[in-house]
């Protein structure tokens, strides 16, 4: 299966997984002293690229188009938040709700995927 959109999804799972790795290594790391937090930026990546778009681009070819599958997630390095006494800044909180925000960006995505393959399903058996 290959498409735009199809990329674009795939491309959206790989960086939810990267992103609960990401989440569960910060959780896992909550004692340790002089830990910094990462954390998973894409879709800032995403808005740029597509507004660096002026014409409309409907094939890969075309002047303009952005192809996600160039777009790469950038792990880095969480320095809004406060430090631990041990010199640690894992925010239980922030990470138990950015873990929720992942999973339901994680089954949306879920969705969409088999929405495209219901479709694709149909159309085939029709």
């Amino acid at each position: 299966m290959s498409g735009y959109s199809y990329d674009l999804i795939k491309k959206g799972l790989d960086v939810s997984s990267l992103r609960q790795s990401t989440i569960s290594s910060n959780i896992a790391n909550i004692n340790t002293p002089d830990y910094k937090v990462n954390k998973v930026e894409f879709e800032e990546y995403l808005v740029q690229a597509k507004d660096k778009l002026s014409l409309k681009a409907t094939h890969e070819k075309h002047f303009g188009h952005v192809n996600v599958k160039n777009l790469e997630p950038q792990v880095k390095k969480r320095e809004n938040t406060s430090l631990n006494d041990n010199g640690n800044n894992v925010d239980i909180d922030l990470e138990a709700t950015e873990l929720a925000a992942n999973e339901l960006y994680y089954s949306i995505l879920i969705q969409q995927l088999n929405a495209r393959l219901s479709n694709l399903n149909y159309v085939i058996n029709r």
